[in-house]
């Protein structure tokens, strides 16, 4: 057939009729860069981690072209490993402590590079605040020249230990900034300075979401955390090893939930600036946490305590009405559900 004049199609369409049915490559690749070309370009800072590597894979889903921007400091390219030759991805191997050098067009900045599990930030606190605070800095002077917006992924580590239950985003939190876990929460607590005050000077526009514990499948097996703890003794039915009586409790949100909270505050009005909580309202305490691991995996491991390692928080559990009020979001994931999905996972690989 031959047409005359412009063409114009749609980004729906071009992304409709890539995933309908089989395809020659080289004609579907042309139909999502077309589609990509219409749509938003996403910069995803630290976005080989395990949180990073899934919000690329849902911001290429919604048709935005997305840059990858990582050092490989704490994560692995076996995350993005399968986006490599997707239309519409690019990878940029980068330490976000040094500026970023000239880019194309970039609407909207996540910022997640740092190492996020305590085991590994408190072998490196030096070089955590640097990437928290330098990271920061570059990335919002790239917003502020670029007009784009940009989110940053703080965490309910601001909180420290705190003292509200569950603790709403004016809460001021309880935390020492001198203790071992200062390099991370103290750090994303002067990011969360550097949003608002970036905001309010230059006009930046800026976004603050403070996470919870989150899981899911692409977590390491050595983090630290202790979901991937635990699905990784149980399944060399190793001891499972509460820290003190593990009565201290903890609200765990399936990673697909998490992201659909990042795109919706990142998609939400300007004008919401303020931090919104991110995560799941349902506290467990961590013997529960063990024992449903133990169900699930019909691992014979047994119990055993430990020492709880200092600045530990007693109770950690988000106040979400604001992202419910705002963004219309809350998880809908189980925990059981999501637990089966990332022990499935880890069988796997």
């Amino acid at each position: 057939a031959c047409l005359s004049g412009p063409v114009v199609v749609s980004c729906s369409l071009l992304l409709d009729l890539a995933a309908a049915g089989p395809l020659w490559p080289r004609v579907r690749r042309l139909l999502l860069h077309m589609a990509f070309l219409q749509n938003k370009r996403s910069l995803v800072a630290g976005g080989a981690g395990f949180l990073g590597s899934h919000l690329c894979d849902r911001l290429l889903a919604l048709g935005r072209e997305v840059l990858c921007v990582d050092n490989f400091f704490s994560a692995g390219e076996e995350n993005i490993a399968h986006l490599l030759s997707e239309p519409g991805f690019s990878l940029l191997r980068h330490d976000v402590t040094v500026p970023l050098g000239p880019l194309p067009r970039v609407d909207e900045i996540f910022l997640l590079a740092c190492p996020a599990s305590p085991v590994h930030y408190q072998q490196v606190p030096v070089e955590t605040i640097r990437a928290i605070l330098l990271g920061a800095a570059n990335l919002l002077e790239l917003a502020t020249e670029l007009g784009a917006s940009a989110l940053l992924v703080s965490s309910s580590e601001v909180y420290g230990d705190p003292e509200v239950h569950p603790q709403p985003e004016s809460y001021m939190g309880r935390l020492s900034p001198v203790g071992p876990r200062a390099c991370y929460n103290e750090a994303k607590r002067g990011a969360e300075a550097l949003f608002a005050s970036y905001m309010r000077q230059h006009g930046t526009r800026t976004k603050i979401a403070r996470v919870f514990n989150t899981y899911g499948p692409r977590m390491r097996t050595d983090d630290g955390r202790v979901i991937s703890n635990f699905i990784h003794n149980a399944r060399l039915q190793q001891p499972l090893v509460l820290h003190g009586d593990g009565e201290q409790t903890r609200s765990f949100c399936y990673v697909d939930d998490l992201v659909d909270g990042l795109v919706a505050l990142m998609d939400a009005p300007d004008s919401l600036t303020d931090p919104v909580n991110l995560g799941n309202p349902e506290e467990r305490t961590i013997r529960e946490l063990a024992q449903l691991v133990l169900t699930l995996t019909g691992s014979p491991s047994e119990l055993a305590f430990g020492p709880r390692p200092a600045g530990d928080p007693q109770r950690r559990c988000p106040d979400i009405s604001r992202a419910r009020r705002e963004l219309g979001w809350e998880p809908t994931t189980p925990l059981d559900e999501g637990l089966r999905r990332t022990i499935a996972f880890h069988e796997e690989s």
